[in-house]
C-alpha cells in the first residue's frame, strides 16, 4: 500500500540492486544472496524493496542515522 510513486521508486531501486548482484555477485553471506538462491528474482525484488522501506520508516519515526550493518569475522 502507501503512494504509488514512492512504492514504484524502491521497487526501480531495489530491481537496480538485484540486477547489480546477479550480474556481479554479493558477498556470499549476505541476505541477498541467500534471498537470490532460493527465491525467483521480482519475489526478492519486492522483499528488498519492503525491506528498505522499513529501516526508511524506522530511521524516520526514531529520528536516526543509519549505520551500515558490521560484517561478521570468518
Amino acid at each position: 500500500m502507501g503512494e504509488r510513486t514512492l512504492r514504484r521508486l524502491m521497487i526501480i531501486g531495489a530491481s537496480a540492486t538485484v540486477r547489480w548482484a546477479m550480474r556481479k555477485g554479493s558477498m556470499t553471506d549476505s541476505w541477498l544472496s541467500r534471498m537470490l538462491e532460493r527465491k525467483p528474482p521480482m519475489l526478492v525484488i519486492v522483499a528488498l524493496a519492503n525491506k528498505t522501506a522499513r529501516i526508511v520508516w524506522a530511521l524516520m519515526a526514531r529520528r536516526g542515522i543509519y549505520r551500515t550493518p558490521a560484517l561478521a569475522a570468518r
